[in-house]
């Protein structure tokens, strides 16, 4: 097997052995790159010539016996997170030249230990999309059908490591990023709880949503992902100061009378009927591995695509208004000063993103406040309760990731509220804090893949990973991949 179709477990097993060298999987990736990436676009920066460098000084460091978890393992990264002295676009063209004098804490922590950069990846302007669409750029395909969307809005970084363009990948989830990815281009995809992981470096979208966590190819490598980017951070006062264990220790482990909730709010109508006969036959395998199936609710579901983009648009308004032409990024030139700010972005943003920064802005102005921001705060707290009622009588819960398997290009760029569903069983999470993970379950008629869900209490990650490592081993589903 060539050896970017390989894991991050299996690699460093290998280099430990000596079996083979960081040169040469970083050799094998970018070999891989130059043959897929016309096709699969998953990238907007390539670091070529750093890789190589990279992974020369891993192996002088490892023949002196100094080896680290990620040595010489090649890692894309969302092109959202700052990388001292590379271009950090955020898919946008107001920040088309923008290099970043320091490092985001996640990508430092990837550094210390060793890993690779093979480039930055493409997504959704400033993480506002499902589908990749409303890049600055270009739209990525996704690797099981080049004429499908991967996702959104770490669509680069899930398609890149679906068409094996890097062995893992970090993205970012405000309200579904990394995990409807992960599901459509049939990877593994987890999101933390909020405050586990550091968002310092991490381009703001939404602020109290936004959370980095790992896209890979298997469960266990999201374990190795998360004992090395969680954690404390005294750079991001919204970093959680709590024990962070060893997150690899829970995989394997047998879950026999594991209660897991079966919300029926997640099984609507007009959920993709193949989607839906995946998941049933996912709770099914479920049961055969000894975990208990129980019925759930979580009444506030309905209200939670409304409350996120209330809340989200808000804080957008807010995070964006920095872009003004004036401190760093693009500049218009304009007959005085306010035209200068409104040249710069209406030439600098995107349709998505000015949609979002006036729905936000219209939401925060005086005399709507309380009709629509305050309230979607109110919603919020009980979208937060739901899952904890929940969580007092399983120990965690099952949902489909996505309502229907990928879409065509082109499909919903004409009406942004049939977007906006896409992410309707992943949203809450968000909203709520929780971690969550996506896993493939299946594929449809057409070999497109299907996500499957598991959510859990804060900061109880690595049972999730446990679930997941448990049904994954006990099915194929991961072990597929695109003809490419």
């Amino acid at each position: 097997m060539e050896l970017y179709r390989k894991g991050i477990a299996e690699l460093s097993e290998m280099l430990r052995k000596h079996e083979t060298s960081s040169k040469e999987i970083t050799v094998s990736v970018l070999d891989r790159i130059d043959k897929v990436e016309d096709r699969i676009r998953a990238y907007v920066t390539l670091t070529r010539d750093a890789a190589l460098s990279m992974a020369d000084n891993i192996d002088r460091d490892t023949a002196t016996g100094n080896r680290k978890t990620l040595s010489g393992i090649p890692i894309a990264i969302k092109d959202n997170m700052c990388t001292k002295g590379i271009a950090t676009t955020c898919s946008s063209k107001i920040l088309q030249n923008f290099v970043p004098p320091y490092e985001s804490t996640a990508t430092t922590r990837l550094f210390e230990q060793g890993y690779v950069l093979t480039g930055k990846t493409n997504l959704d302007e400033f993480a506002m999309g499902s589908s990749t669409e409303n890049s600055g750029f270009h739209t990525t395909s996704n690797p099981w059908d080049i004429e499908r969307i991967p996702g959104g809005s770490s669509g680069g970084s899930a398609a890149a490591v679906a068409a094996d363009e890097c062995i893992a990948a970090l993205g970012s989830d405000t309200g579904g990023s990394i995990r409807q990815p992960a599901a459509l281009c049939g990877v593994v995809g987890l999101k933390p709880t909020y405050g586990r992981v550091s968002r310092y470096g991490l381009v703001a979208f939404a602020s109290s949503l936004d959370q980095i966590g790992p896209i890979t190819k298997n469960v266990k490598d999201a374990a190795i992902l998360m004992n090395i980017i969680a954690g404390n951070d005294p750079m991001d006062s919204t970093s959680a100061s709590v024990p962070v264990p060893d997150f690899t220790a829970s995989i394997g482990r047998d879950i026999k009378g594991l209660k897991i909730g079966i919300p029926k709010e997640y099984f609507i109508e007009g959920i993709d009927p193949e989607v839906n006969a995946a998941v049933q036959a996912a709770i099914r395998q479920y049961e055969a591995l000894g975990a208990v199936p129980v019925a759930v609710t979580l009444p506030h579901s309905d209200y939670a695509i409304a409350t996120y983009y209330v809340l989200a648009t808000s804080e957008a308004s807010s995070n964006l208004a920095r872009y003004d032409g004036v401190k760093y990024g693009f500049r218009a030139e304009g007959k005085d000063l306010i035209d200068m700010y409104m040249q710069t972005r209406a030439r600098g943003f995107g349709p998505e993103v000015k949609r979002r920064i006036m729905l936000g802005t219209y939401t925060l102005s005086s005399g709507y406040y309380d009709a629509y921001y305050k309230k979607a705060q109110q919603v919020r707290t009980l979208l937060k309760q739901d899952f904890e009622e929940a969580f007092k009588t399983v120990d965690l819960i099952l949902t489909p990731t996505t309502p229907t398997a990928a879409f065509k290009k082109g499909e919903k760029t004409d009406d942004p509220l049939q977007m906006y569903l896409a992410d309707i069983f992943t949203i809450s999470v968000n909203l709520a804090g929780v971690p969550a993970i996506s896993i493939p379950c299946g594929y449809t008629s057409n070999n497109l893949p299907i996500g499957l869900q598991l959510i859990g209490r804060h900061f109880e990650e690595e049972k999730l990973l446990q679930a997941a490592h448990a049904y994954e081993q006990a099915t194929d589903w991961h072990k597929r991949k695109p003809d490419l």
